[in-house]
Parts: C-alpha cells; structure tokens; sequence
C-alpha cells in the first residue's frame, strides 16, 4: 500500500496566548508536531507534508529535513491548507491520511486502522470518528437510514437535534490520492472566506462515491491541543504512557504520580526511580540505578549501577558504579568516571573526574581535569575564572588535596602530591611534593627532586 501523510501545522495558535508558535510547545519534553512527524514514520508513509504558516522557520528548525514543508501563507482553513501540498504529492497513488499537527496523543495504530479499513472497503474516504458524551466542539457525523455517512455538520451550526449526535468528527482523514488531488481544489469558500474539509465527505457522496467511518471510544487519543489547559491534559496523558511503558520494561516506579519522565528518556532493567524526580530531554539510564528522590537530571547519561539522590544533573556524564549526593550539582560538561563518589553540596562544571576519585563534600571543580584515585577534600575550589578568561586546572593521579584549599588556575598537581588544609595554590606541585600555606609553597619535595628553590629557602626562614 503507498502512503502519503499530510500533517497540518499552520494554526496561528492565538489561545496559547504565546510568542512560541503552538506547535513547538512541548508535551513531556517533545515539542508536539514531533509527535505526528513520528507517528507518519512509524507508518512507514513513503511522503510525509507537513504544511506549516506561522513561525514556519522555527517549526522547521525543531523538525529537521526528513519531512517535505509545504507553506500556507494565510490561514484559509483546512481543505486550503491540504491545498497547499497537493504540488509535493499529486501523482503519488495510493492512499493519503491527514490529520492535525496538534494532536500528539494519536497512536499509530489507530491511524493504522483507519488506513486498512480504508484500503479493505476500497473507500474514495474514510473518516475517522470519535463516540462521546462530551461533544468537544468537534462537528457531528450524520447518516442517513441505512447508517451511511451523508455529511459533516459543524458543532456552531447544529441544529438542537444534530447537536444530540454522539458521533463526532475527530478530523482525522484518510483520502483515495487521485480523488483527493481531482477534488480537493473544487471546495467553495465558507461565509467566513475558508475552504473547509469536511465539504469533501458531502462532495465524495454527492458522487456516488463510498465514504466509510472508523470510530474509537479512546477520548483521549483525539485531544487538540488549542490552549494551555489542553496541554496540560496531554502533558499528563503522554506521561502516564510512559511511566506505564518504563513499569512493564522492569524499571520500578516507586510513586508514578510524582515522577515526571520525558517521552525521550531511556531507563535500564531494574532501575528504581523514586519520588519527586524529573528526568527530563534525552537522558539516558542504565540498569540497577537509583535515582532519587527530589532529583533533576537533564540531558544526561548515567551508566549501570549509579546512585543519584536528592541532586541536580545537567548535560553531564556518569559513567558506571558512581555516586553522587544528596543535594550536588553537576553542570554541562562534568564527566565523572567509573566508581566516583562526589558527596553533598559538591558541583562540578566542565571537568573529568577520573576512576575512583572521591569529592567528599563543599567542593566546586570547574575547567578541570582530575586522574584517578584522587582524594579532593572538604571546601577544595578551582579558582577557575580571572573575569576574562575561564583556565584550567590539572590534578594528576593520586594526589591529596587538602581541606579548604584554593587551586588558583591554570595549575597543575603533580601525580601523588599533596596539599595542606587551607592552602591557596598559585603555582604548579611537583609529583610526589607536598605544599601548603598562604600562598602555598613546596615543603616537602619528592626524595629525587631538586631541592626547594632560593625563594622557598626564604619564606622557610621567614617563618
């Protein structure tokens, strides 16, 4: 079967009530035209049109090229706006389903449905429908005696009997191509100047032509979103989804109506995630973590067996085995290698934490590259920024460094070395030496190093 998918996302939006077009608004995390450029490739659709109008740049630089862009320059309604991509698709056969842009709870599998039975009953349209006590403001669906669709009529025109009609237009269309492409441009304008897509139901019976219903009692799965209180009912639709997805994967969640997880997240077998957690953009988890509670983590990847609590992770990475908090905060750029331990109130920013180095506590490391096994002590800050010009500090492995010290960038220490508490170092520390003071000088210098420089002997005698 060839498929063709028409998204329409050329709405103004003027409920949202916002500078950012409607359809970058995000839906756990997403923004939702993302939802029906996905659920078309899930599809398999050999074209996918996304016709878009206001804030077109913006939706194509959130959408990518993987889908054709057709532009509706006015907002002339949606027969107007199918108009639009007629040039991208006429001469495709096959079928062509449209739907809206603003509904990123409908599931590929009921857009699957409707385009079999389509194909099955060899329908020149099959609509689909929506059975419901709460109109919505969707338009009615009426049949005629024999139960056949005859026509659309629009909930602002009903008349009390049709408005009693349970059976309501959710705007979801699946179109023989060819008729689609022949008729689509013979709509007539609306009182209100707009060409409307309903008209083709009553075009294709006018015909002759055999127009089928596909209906779902799934309320939900027809949400548009027109403005922030439906978006907010999706936000809270599509994040259950997940949270049920993530369940039945075998990651536990220990009070799913707290734990708020982005639609992109991926979490390993056997995780635990507890309350009050917001993973959030493209995190990625791996298995047997526990993350939580009151924890943020942000575009991240934390590997197997890690333990996040009560802590903040930005664009950061964990590799496996490592712990961190409560209350730390790790920014864009931290990397913390296999079996780090970075304990409360630390941050680091922008710097490699090697294998096995242990961040106890009152810490801040930004710009710097720390090897492995490195003891960092109580209140240690990289003194990183001179105002202008952001520098880099270097501890190598092995090394000590003292509770309270100052590391006054760009310097290094030395593998082994070691720092006294309170120290503020302002020049490099040599493998295997001690320093301290203020400013930190070499006391203790490796047993094959030079002896202490005519300035050290100085100070040394000062004192």
């Amino acid at each position: 079967m060839s498929l063709s998918v028409v998204i329409l996302a050329a709405g103004l939006g003027t409920r949202m009530k916002s500078a950012l077009p409607k359809m970058l608004h995000p839906v756990a995390g997403r923004p939702m035209v993302l939802y029906g450029v996905e659920t078309a490739c899930l599809l398999g659709a050999e074209a996918v049109v996304l016709v878009v109008g206001h804030g077109a740049e913006q939706v194509r630089a959130a959408v990518g090229d993987g889908v054709l862009y057709a532009i509706q320059p006015e907002p002339l309604g949606t027969g107007h706006a199918v108009m639009q991509a007629e040039p991208l698709l006429r001469g495709r056969g096959g079928t062509v389903l449209v739907y809206y842009g603003d509904m990123p709870l409908l599931r590929a599998e009921t857009l699957r449905q409707l385009a079999a039975a389509h194909q099955e009953t060899r329908a020149t349209l099959t609509l689909l429908t929506l059975v419901a006590d709460d109109p919505m403001g969707f338009g009615r669906v009426v049949r005629d005696s024999a139960g056949r669709v005859v026509g659309i009529v629009e909930d602002s025109v009903a008349t009390p009997e049709q408005k009693r009609i349970r059976e309501l237009n959710c705007g979801v269309y699946a179109f023989q191509a060819e008729w689609l492409w022949e008729n689509v441009g013979r709509l007539q304008k609306s009182p209100k100047g707009e060409f409307f897509l309903t008209d083709l139901v009553e075009m294709a019976v006018a015909q002759g032509r055999r127009v089928e219903a596909v209906t779902t009692e799934d309320a939900d799965q027809m949400l548009g979103i027109n403005d922030r209180t439906h978006l907010a009912r999706a936000e809270a639709v599509v994040r259950k989804r997940v949270a049920e997805r993530l369940m039945l994967s075998g990651i536990t969640l220990q009070d799913p109506a707290s734990i708020y997880v982005d639609a992109d997240v991926q979490v390993g077998a056997d995780t635990v995630i507890y309350a009050n957690t917001h993973l959030q953009g493209k995190t990625r988890i791996g298995a047997r973590c526990r993350i939580g509670p009151n924890t943020i983590v942000r575009d991240s990847v934390i590997g197997d067996d890690c333990k996040v609590e009560a802590s903040v992770v930005e664009e950061a990475v964990l590799e496996d085995h490592v712990d961190i908090g409560p209350f730390a905060h790790l920014r864009k750029g931290a990397h913390l290698a296999r079996g780090v331990h970075m304990g409360n109130f630390g941050e680091v920013k922008n710097s490699y934490l090697g294998p096995g180095t242990k961040m106890g506590h009152f810490s801040y490391l930004g710009d710097a590259e720390v090897g492995a096994d490195v003891n960092i002590g109580a209140g240690t800050i990289t003194c990183n920024f001179d105002g202008e010009r952001k520098h880099k500090t270097v501890i190598e492995d092995g090394a000590f460094i003292g509770s309270d010290t100052m590391l006054v960038a760009p310097v290094r220490i030395g593998k082994g070395a070691k720092t006294g508490a309170g120290s503020v170092v302002t020049h490099d520390v040599p493998p295997g030496a001690v320093a301290y003071g203020v400013p930190a000088r070499v006391r203790k210098a490796p047993s094959d190093a030079a002896p202490p420089s005519e300035a050290s002997a100085e100070h040394e005698s000062d004192r």
